[in-house]
């Protein structure tokens, strides 16, 4: 069968090997070009986040809602979001090393980018991000995902039962995927 723009999807879906192929050869630059814009001089880190990006539209095809966003949109923000995650990968480990083991690499001639700056530009990505959503429910979001908080903690600490936060997170999580599903 001849893999096209037409049954692509429906054949990624069904697992068939040549339709990730297609996926690469026509809409591969979409993802080369997310993850390098995100991750900058990360080079270490771009193969192997693209590779996991292609991973994640391997499993994920299923879930594809045309009439949410186009293809190229929908694996642009798979791409954004897992080097996202690279990002802070990156950070864990700078913060990690030693300051002995960062002299070392910049002995060895490698290029380092500033944690702080790296930072900063993770935390306006995630500002534009969460603008979208309430005051509490960004808080409860910060709370959850980025300061990595135990949702009975949060509880605790905001007097909110915990079905109620679980609630919340899920539906700003769902919006947050319809606005940046149509970009």
């Amino acid at each position: 069968m001849r893999i096209t723009e037409e049954n692509f999807i429906t054949l990624l879906i069904q697992k068939n090997e040549k339709a990730l192929d297609f996926v690469i050869d026509n809409y591969g630059w979409v993802i080369q070009s997310v993850v390098k814009k995100q991750l900058g001089n990360l080079e270490g880190y771009t193969e192997e986040c693209v590779n996991d990006v292609l991973l994640e539209i391997w499993n994920n095809a299923k879930y594809f809602d045309p009439s949410r966003s186009t293809f190229k949109n929908w694996i642009g923000v798979i791409a954004k979001f897992k080097a996202i995650d690279y990002q802070r990968k990156y950070i864990k480990h700078l913060e990690n090393q030693t300051s002995q083991e960062l002299l070392q690499t910049l002995v060895q001639g490698c290029e380092m980018v500033d944690a702080s700056l790296l930072q900063d530009e993770l935390r306006r990505e995630i500002d534009k991000m969460l603008v979208h959503l309430n005051e509490q429910d960004r808080h409860l979001f910060l709370e959850a995902y980025e300061n990595e908080k135990r949702i009975k903690d949060i509880s605790t600490e905001t007097g909110i039962k915990e079905s109620v936060i679980y609630n919340r997170l899920s539906r700003a999580k769902k919006k947050l995927k319809v606005i940046f599903g149509r970009r």
